[in-house]
């Protein structure tokens, strides 16, 4: 599998495309195409960055490795793909959020609840809907609910935490919040 980025030069505006990928099932393969694949690009103009450039193995797991550890994920344009099971017990590649992302989010939507706390409750509303179903519209995909559902809990956490700190009368119940101010369920959109 080659993971690279490339660039075009030659002209003041640059053109920059980032992230592909190729798999192969032979070793042979993959270093020939890597071995030819810049003398490809600069036929169009376009140079392959050697830094970003990488081959790296990913084959099925096979019964003797089950105990071993071994280097069998990689992160791709925001997701860990790594090998998993199916519930009759086939090896399948299966994607998660990464860590890191899933992470920063939580975080980028705490710190949105806290600066607009004083926000009127439906501009927020809207706001944290439109934020929550862009997040599923990509990372909505099979094998991942859990981080869907990890997003979608912290949210409405954050958002009545930071709604109950407006007064100091009383606390925002869920209870509220879920009946007239529901937040989009995690759901997943895409079947890949």
């Amino acid at each position: 599998m080659i993971h690279s980025s490339f660039f075009y030069h030659g002209c003041p505006y640059r053109l920059l495309a980032d992230d592909f990928l190729i798999s192969f099932e032979s070793e042979a393969d993959a270093l020939r195409v890597r071995e030819v694949l810049p003398k490809r690009f600069s036929r169009f103009g376009l140079e392959l960055h050697p830094e970003k450039m990488s081959l790296l193995y990913f084959g099925r797991p096979s019964v003797k490795d089950e105990g071993q550890l071994r280097s069998g994920t990689f992160d791709f344009l925001g997701f860990t793909h790594y090998w998993g099971k199916t519930r009759n017990g086939y090896s399948v590649i299966k994607k998660k959020t990464v860590g890191k992302r899933l992470r920063r989010f939580v975080k980028a939507m705490w710190c949105w609840c806290k600066e607009s706390m004083h926000d009127p409750i439906e501009e927020q509303w809207q706001t944290l809907n439109a934020k929550l179903r862009g997040y599923y519209q990509y990372y909505g995909v099979r094998c991942n609910y859990k981080a869907l559902e990890v997003v979608y809990e912290s949210t409405e956490k954050a958002w009545r935490y930071w709604l109950s700190r407006r007064s100091q009368r009383n606390e925002v119940r869920f209870e509220f919040l879920r009946e007239h101010y529901p937040l989009p369920k995690p759901r997943i959109v895409h079947n890949i």
